[in-house]
C-alpha cells in the first residue's frame, strides 16, 4: 500500500468517526427525550366485592410492555409516554383501558361471565360453560397445581363428582379411573385426549405443570361426538400455550420424602414359635426340637423393616413463556425422580414440552404441540406377602454374609426365599421413549366459517428387562441365571379435519355448527426373548446364555375411520339445543359390522332469563338440562371376526414336526358394544353468587356387551383364546352433587368450600349364558368374584362363616363340612361352621352365595380453602363408602396350618372352648379347609382419608423491586396424612376389583417446594 492510498484511508477513518458521534448523539438525545417522557404508573386491582385481584394483567395499550399485580392487587409500571393507556384483564372480568393520566389508578373489574365460559373445552371445540347441555366438570388446575403429585391422576382425585381414580403407591404407575361406574366386563378406561391427540401411554406422560385446563365429559350427549370410544367417558387435557406480553421464565421445584400409611403387625419369634409347635400339635405331627424354649428366641427378625424403607421424590420444572399479536410459545423441561417405598423401587422421567402457534394474517393461523418423554421404572423382585410371611427366626445374612435361606426341614423351617435377597439382586426394568405431538393450520374465511386441519402422531417404545442370577442360601438354590428381554413398538397417526361455522346475531342467539372426519391408525409390533445359565453372569446379554433359550414376538394393526357432525343453537341465552353424531369405522369388526352410527341430543332452558322470573338475590341463575345419547365400545383386540394360527413343534415318536394350531376361535358376527345414557342436571348460582350448586341424575345402559363366549370341550377350543359375542348388558343409575361455597370474602381473609358427592348403582341385567362368569383370579385356582345377572358386577362369591366349632357335640350334630372325608378325623372343635344353604346336611359348592360387593354406594370429598394475607391453606378430605374389600392376603397371612409367619390377627386364635368365635385353630395341613374363599375375608372397605393438606406463602411483589424476580411462593403439603377406616389390611384403596392381593401400598408424602417467576 503506497503513501497515497494510506492517506486516503485516514481521511476516510476520520470522517466515520465525525459521523459515529453525531449518529450516538443523536440517540442519545432521542433516549434522553423518552426518558423524560417516561411515566411510573402504580395502582390497585379490585373485584366487584373490593376484594385484591392478584395476578391481573396490567399491559401497555399497544406494546409488550406488561406487569402483574401483587397478592395485594397492587402493581407497578413504567409506561413510555405520560398519556399511555393501560390494558387491565383478568380471567373471568371484562377487560378495562384506563388512561395514566390519573395516577395512581384504582379499579374495581367488573365479573364477565363470557369470559369465563370460553375457557371450557368440549370435543372438537370450545363452548361456553353457560351454554353447556351436557355434563361435564372442569378442574381448577390452579388449585391442583399446588399440589406436589406425581401425577396427574393423584392430584385430581375426589375432585370431579362420578369419577372414581384409584391410585398406587408404586413407582411410576399410572391412575385406574371409573366415570359413572363399572360399564362393561372389559376395558373400562376412559378416553384421554391431550391436545386434539388421542392418549395411549398414559397420564404419567403429561407433566402437571404443563397443564392449562381439564375437563372430564360425562354424559352420552358430551361424549358421542367420540363415538366408539366415548362409552368410559372422556378427559380432555390441554397443555398451556404462550400468553401476549413479555417473556415469563418460572421454575417450579419440591423435594420430600414418602413412607407407608400402614403396616401389617406380624408375630415375633416367641410368638410363631409357640403358633408353630402348636400347629404341629394339633396336626398330630412333632413339634420343633428348636423351639423347645420359644422366650428364649425374643423378637427375631423384622423382615417387614428392612423390606419398607423411606423413599425420596424431587421434581423441578423450568418453564418459558412469551407471546405477541402475531405469535406465541410455551417450552417446559421437567426432571421427576421418586423412590419406592420399598427396596429396590423407583421411577425416573424426564419431558419437554413445546407449544406455539403462529397467526401468519387475519385468516390463516398454524402451530403445534410437541411432547418428548422418556422414563425409567425399576423394581426388584418385591413380593410383600412372603416378607410377611418369612420366619421371624431366620437372620437375613448369615454370618459369612450371604444371604440366609431356610435349613431343615420344610415343615419346620418353611421354604421361602429370602425376600430381602431376591428384592436387591432381582431386576426388573422398564424403560420408555415416547412421543406425542401434532401440527394444525387453521383457515377463516367468509366470517363465519373456520376449517381446521391437524396431523398427530404418538410414537410409544418401551423395552422391558428381567436380571435374577443365580444364587445358593442355604437350603434355597438357584444355580442358574435368568435373563429375558423384550421390546416394544407402538406408533399411531391421526389426521383431523373440521369445518366449523359460528354466528352469534344481533338479539344474543347464536349458532354453531361442526362438521368433521377423523382417521387414525396404529402398529404394535413386539419382540422377547430369554435363556438360562451363563459362562459368565458379567456378559448379562441373550447371547451369552447356554440353557433353555426361547423367543416370542407378535404384530398388530388396528384403525379407524370416522365422520361427525355437532349442531349447537343458544336462543336469547335462554334456550339451548345440542345436536351430536359420529359414524364411525373400526377394522376390528368383520363385513357388515364394521359401521356404527353414535347419536346425541340435549336441551336446556335457563330458567332466570324468562320474564315471569323477577330478579331474586336468593337466586342468581337457574339451568335446566337433559340429555340422551349413545356411545360405543370397539375394545376387544383386533382379530376376533377372524381366525388365527401359531406354528409349534410337536414330537412325534422323537421326531419333531412342525404344525399349525388354531389359536382364536372367529365370531365374525361379532359388533358394536353400545351405551345409551339420559341424563338430566340442573347448574344454580344462589344468594348473591355465594353458593354454586349442580346436580345430575343419569340412566346408563349397556347393551350387546361384549363377553367371552362359552364354548364346550367338545369343540376343540376350549384351551384357545375364545371369541367374544354381543349379549351382555349393564346398568349403571345414580346422582352425582357439586357444591361450592364462598363463605367469607374479606381482603385479608377468604374462606371456600367445595363439596363433591357421587352416588352410583350398578347392576348386570344379562350375561351370554345361565353360567355365570368368574372372575377375581389370584392363583391356587382361586376365582374370588363373579358376574351374574340381578347382582353389581364382580361380586364377591363364597362360604358364609357361622361362628367356631366349640364341643365335638357341635361338630356331629353340624351339616358335613368336607364331603368325601370323614368328618371325625378332618373336622374337630375349633375349625369354622360354614352355614348349610340349602340345607341338605353337606357343605359343598351349592353352599356357596354372594358374600360382598366392590362397588362403593357412593364417594365423596370436601375441601376448604383459606387465604390469610398472604398465606394460602387448603385442607382436602376424600371418602369412599359402602364397598367390601376381599382380603386375599388374610389367606396366607393367618391360615396357620403351614410354616410360615402369620399376623398378629392370629393371637386371638380358638385355643379351648369359648376362646373365640371367629379366628379357628392352628392345625397343620387344615383338614377342614378353613381357609376357602369365605365370608371371614370380606372386609368393609369405607374412608375417609386427609388427602392432602397443603400450607404456601407467597412473598410481596415489593421485595423483588430491586431484583430480577418476579413473583415467589414457597409451600410445605402432606398427603395421605391419615385414613379413617375399619379395614385391616395396608390401605383400603386397592382398585375397582376390590381383591387386596399383594398390592403395593399407598404412601405418605411430605414435601417442601417453591415456585419463582423471572
Amino acid at each position: 500500500m503506497n503513501e497515497k492510498t494510506k492517506l486516503k484511508l485516514l481521511n476516510r477513518i476520520k470522517k466515520l468517526k465525525y459521523l459515529l458521534f453525531f449518529i450516538t448523539l443523536f440517540y442519545s438525545l432521542k433516549i434522553s427525550s423518552q426518558e423524560l417522557n417516561q411515566l411510573k404508573v402504580t395502582g390497585k386491582i379490585l373485584d366487584e366485592f373490593n376484594t385484591p385481584l392478584p395476578g391481573a394483567s396490567i399491559v401497555e395499550e399497544n406494546t409488550s410492555n406488561g406487569v402483574i399485580s401483587d397478592f395485594d392487587g397492587n402493581f407497578e409500571i413504567t409506561v413510555r409516554s405520560v398519556n399511555a393507556n393501560l390494558v387491565i384483564s383478568y380471567i373471568g372480568y371484562k377487560t378495562q383501558i384506563l388512561n395514566t393520566s390519573k395516577n395512581p389508578i384504582s379499579i374495581k373489574l367488573v365479573p364477565d361471565v363470557s369470559s369465563l365460559d370460553e375457557v371450557v373445552i368440549i370435543g372438537y371445540g370450545e363452548s361456553k360453560q353457560r351454554d353447556l347441555t351436557g355434563s361435564l366438570s372442569a378442574i381448577e388446575m390452579a388449585d391442583v397445581q399446588k399440589q406436589p403429585a406425581s401425577n396427574i391422576g393423584d392430584a385430581i382425585q375426589g375432585r370431579a363428582a362420578g369419577v372414581t381414580i384409584t391410585t398406587s403407591g408404586q413407582p411410576g404407575n399410572n391412575p385406574t379411573f371409573r366415570i359413572r361406574g363399572t360399564g362393561t366386563i372389559g376395558n373400562n378406561d376412559p378416553l384421554i385426549v391431550v391436545d386434539g391427540m388421542p392418549l395411549n401411554g398414559g397420564l404419567n406422560q403429561v407433566n402437571m405443570k404443563d397443564v392449562e385446563s381439564l375437563q372430564v365429559l360425562k354424559d352420552a350427549s358430551a361424549t358421542s361426538i367420540y363415538g366408539a370410544r366415548g362409552s368410559n367417558g372422556v378427559i380432555i387435557i390441554s397443555t398451556k400455550r404462550g400468553k401476549k406480553g413479555q417473556g415469563q421464565l418460572s421454575i417450579d421445584t419440591f423435594t420430600g420424602f414418602q413412607q407407608a400409611t400402614n403396616t401389617i403387625d406380624v408375630l415375633n419369634a416367641r410368638q410363631f414359635a409357640l403358633l408353630s409347635n402348636e400347629m404341629l400339635v394339633n396336626g398330630n405331627l412333632l413339634p420343633n426340637p428348636e423351639f423347645t424354649n420359644p422366650s428364649s428366641l425374643g423378637s427375631g427378625t423384622d423382615w417387614l423393616d428392612a423390606f419398607f424403607t423411606t423413599g425420596r421424590q424431587s421434581n423441578i420444572t423450568l418453564s418459558y413463556s412469551q407471546g405477541s399479536d402475531k405469535s406465541n410459545l410455551y417450552t417446559s423441561i421437567n426432571i421427576f425422580d421418586q423412590d419406592g417405598i420399598i427396596i429396590n423401587s423407583g421411577y425416573t422421567r424426564y419431558i419437554m414440552q413445546f407449544n406455539s402457534d403462529t397467526q401468519i394474517n387475519d385468516n390463516l393461523k398454524f402451530g403445534n404441540s410437541l411432547k418428548l418423554n422418556y422414563d425409567i421404572k425399576k423394581n426388584g423382585d418385591n413380593s410383600i406377602q412372603n416378607t410377611i410371611l418369612s420366619l421371624p427366626t431366620q437372620p437375613i445374612f448369615r454370618e459369612n454374609g450371604n444371604y440366609s435361606g431356610p435349613i431343615g426341614q420344610p415343615i419346620y423351617s418353611g421354604d421361602l426365599d429370602n425376600p430381602i435377597g431376591k428384592s436387591n439382586i432381582v431386576e426388573n426394568t422398564t424403560k420408555g421413549y415416547n412421543l406425542q405431538g401434532n401440527i394444525y393450520g387453521e383457515l377463516g374465511f367468509l366470517k363465519n366459517f373456520k376449517f381446521k386441519s391437524i396431523l398427530g402422531v404418538e410414537a410409544n417404545f418401551w423395552d422391558t428387562r428381567t436380571w435374577a442370577p443365580s444364587y445358593s442360601w442355604d437350603s434355597k438354590v438357584s444355580p442358574n441365571a435368568f435373563l429375558a428381554e423384550g421390546s416394544n413398538k407402538s406408533l399411531t397417526l391421526l389426521w383431523d379435519n373440521t369445518l366449523t361455522f359460528n354466528k352469534e346475531f344481533e338479539d344474543g342467539s347464536s349458532i354453531t355448527g361442526v362438521l368433521g372426519t377423523s382417521a387414525q391408525e396404529n402398529q404394535f409390533k413386539y419382540i422377547s426373548g430369554s435363556v438360562q445359565g451363563f459362562t459368565s453372569e458379567n456378559a448379562q446379554t441373550i447371547n451369552n446364555g447356554l440353557l433353555q433359550p426361547t423367543i416370542n414376538g407378535s404384530g398388530s394393526e388396528w384403525s379407524i375411520f370416522s365422520y361427525f357432525a355437532r349442531g349447537q343453537f343458544d336462543y336469547k341465552n335462554k334456550y339451548y339445543l345440542t345436536a351430536t353424531v359420529r359414524r364411525d369405522g373400526s377394522s376390528r369388526f368383520g363385513e357388515g359390522n364394521k359401521y356404527g352410527t353414535f347419536p346425541s341430543a340435549s336441551v336446556a332452558w335457563r330458567v332466570t332469563e324468562e320474564g315471569f322470573f323477577e330478579d331474586s338475590k336468593s337466586i342468581n341463575d337457574l339451568k335446566l338440562r337433559i340429555g340422551y345419547g349413545i356411545t360405543g365400545n370397539q375394545n376387544i383386540g383386533n382379530y376376533s371376526f377372524a381366525s388365527s394360527y401359531n406354528t409349534n413343534l410337536y414330537n412325534f415318536n422323537n421326531t419333531f414336526v412342525t404344525a399349525a394350531v388354531p389359536t382364536v376361535l372367529p365370531n365374525s358376527n361379532v359388533k358394536w358394544e353400545s351405551q345409551k345414557q339420559f341424563n338430566i342436571g340442573l347448574d344454580a348460582s344462589l344468594f348473591d353468587n355465594i353458593v354454586d350448586l349442580t346436580i345430575d341424575g343419569y340412566i346408563k345402559n349397556t347393551e350387546d356387551m361384549l363377553v367371552p363366549q362359552t364354548v364346550p370341550v367338545t369343540s376343540g377350543y376350549s384351551d384357545v383364546f375364545v371369541p367374544f359375542i354381543n349379549a351382555g348388558k349393564i346398568r349403571n343409575q345414580g346422582i352425582e352433587v357439586v357444591l361450592t361455597t364462598n363463605n367469607i370474602r374479606k381482603d385479608k381473609f377468604k374462606w371456600s368450600t367445595d363439596f363433591v358427592f357421587a352416588y352410583n348403582k350398578n347392576e348386570v341385567l344379562s350375561i351370554n349364558s345361565d353360567t355365570p362368569l368368574t372372575t377375581g383370579g389370584i392363583g391356587l385356582n382361586y376365582t374370588l368374584a363373579r358376574i351374574q345377572p340381578n347382582y353389581p358386577i364382580n361380586v364377591f362369591y363364597g362360604f358364609v362363616q357361622d361362628g367356631i366349632f366349640q364341643t365335638q357335640e357341635e361338630v356331629n350334630n353340624a351339616a358335613l363340612q368336607t364331603p368325601g372325608i370323614n368328618s371325625f378325623t378332618s373336622t374337630a372343635p375349633g375349625d369354622i361352621r360354614f352355614k348349610d344353604l340349602n340345607s341338605d346336611g353337606v357343605i359343598n359348592d351349592d353352599d356357596r352365595t354372594f358374600i360382598g360387593n366392590p362397588n362403593p354406594d357412593f364417594t365423596y370429598s370436601f375441601n376448604n380453602t383459606f387465604k390469610i394475607g398472604n398465606f394460602d391453606l387448603s385442607v382436602f378430605f376424600q371418602g369412599v363408602y359402602g364397598n367390601d374389600i376381599f382380603n386375599a392376603n388374610r389367606l396366607y397371612t393367618e391360615n396357620m396350618s403351614v410354616t410360615t409367619n402369620q399376623s398378629t390377627a392370629v393371637l386371638d386364635r380358638w385355643q379351648g372352648a369359648g376362646s373365640s368365635n371367629t379366628m379357628p385353630r392352628a392345625i397343620f395341613g387344615d383338614p377342614n379347609n378353613n381357609n376357602r374363599q369365605s365370608t371371614r375375608y370380606i372386609e368393609d372397605g369405607s374412608y375417609l382419608r386427609l388427602k392432602n393438606v397443603n400450607l404456601s406463602y407467597t412473598i410481596p411483589v415489593d421485595n423483588f423491586k430491586k431484583s430480577f424476580f418476579n413473583n415467589a411462593t414457597l409451600y410445605i403439603s402432606a398427603q395421605n396424612l391419615f385414613t379413617i377406616t375399619n379395614y385391616s389390611g395396608f390401605d383400603p384403596e386397592i382398585g375397582p376389583n376390590g381383591i387386596d392381593n399383594n398390592i403395593y401400598p399407598i404412601t405418605r408424602t411430605f414435601t417442601l417446594g417453591a415456585t419463582v417467576g423471572f
